[in-house]
């Protein structure tokens, strides 16, 4: 199996580089170490899956990945940038930059026409208003549902709301999409279709990264990173050529 280094030459350029990464919560017999090393290179366009059991890590994997934390020790670097050295208002503009947000339980606003959901990572990057507006309605048409730009989000079905979701989180053009469960609240159709969505997206040229417990979910991946005990199982990125069973509905 390749090292990471030669991942890293055959993807050119890394998007994603995570150099030993460690994550330590609270300190002294209270510490919990969420990664204990984590070294991991992607590119764009990849499509990876994260798995693991509850309390592995991988939530944790996904907020550095997102920047939403920095590590303890050792390094991320996105597109080059070394996120652990950034002051906490540049990591939130490269966060509403870089990276868009698709959560389980779709994180809409509930008063909020579909359209002025999606503007909102526009909005606060400060785009005017009629550019906002074109990118939202662009980003929707993507997703299927244009036609639905002024309906509330409870006027949409669990799978509408998640197409609301990822429209979102393509308005701002990110350079990764993170998916948090994106299937997990959905009936097993509506799943498929969203999956389908996130395939044409990394088909593309998205970087698309996907936490899931379900072996389905991570077979659309084309890497499959194994989190177990704060650290990438045997080392390094495995494939998903014979993944383990994963009780269904087991925790995230």
């Amino acid at each position: 199996m390749a090292s990471e280094a030669d991942r890293a030459a055959d993807l050119g350029e890394a998007l994603i580089r995570l150099d030993e990464v460690v994550k330590v919560y609270d300190a002294g017999e209270t510490a919990v170490h969420a990664l204990r090393g984590v070294s991991l290179v992607s590119g764009a366009g990849d499509y990876l899956a994260i798995m693991g059991p509850s309390g592995s890590g991988k939530s944790t994997l996904m907020h550095i990945l997102g920047c939403l934390d920095v590590p303890t020790s050792g390094e991320y670097y996105l597109a080059g940038e070394p996120v652990s050295r950034m002051s906490r208002r540049t990591l939130a503009k490269v966060r509403n930059r870089r990276v868009g947000f698709v959560f389980q339980t779709f994180n809409l606003l509930p008063r909020a026409s579909i359209l002025r959901n999606v503007e909102l990572p526009l909005l606060y990057a400060g785009v005017s208003r009629v550019e906002r507006r074109e990118r939202a309605r662009e980003a929707l048409g993507m997703v299927g549902l244009a036609d639905r730009a002024k309906s509330l989000p409870s006027q949409l079905s669990g799978g509408q709301r998640q197409r609301v979701a990822i429209a979102r989180a393509l308005v701002n053009k990110p350079s990764i999409i993170l998916a948090d469960e994106p299937t997990g609240n959905l009936d097993q159709k509506t799943g498929a279709e969203i999956l389908e969505i996130f395939d044409r997206l990394q088909q593309e040229g998205h970087t698309v990264v996907i936490v899931t417990h379900d072996n389905g979910v991570a077979a659309h991946a084309k890497r499959v990173i194994r989190i177990v005990d704060g650290l990438i199982e045997n080392g390094r990125p495995a494939h998903l050529e014979a993944p383990p069973p994963t009780a269904e509905g087991a925790p995230a």
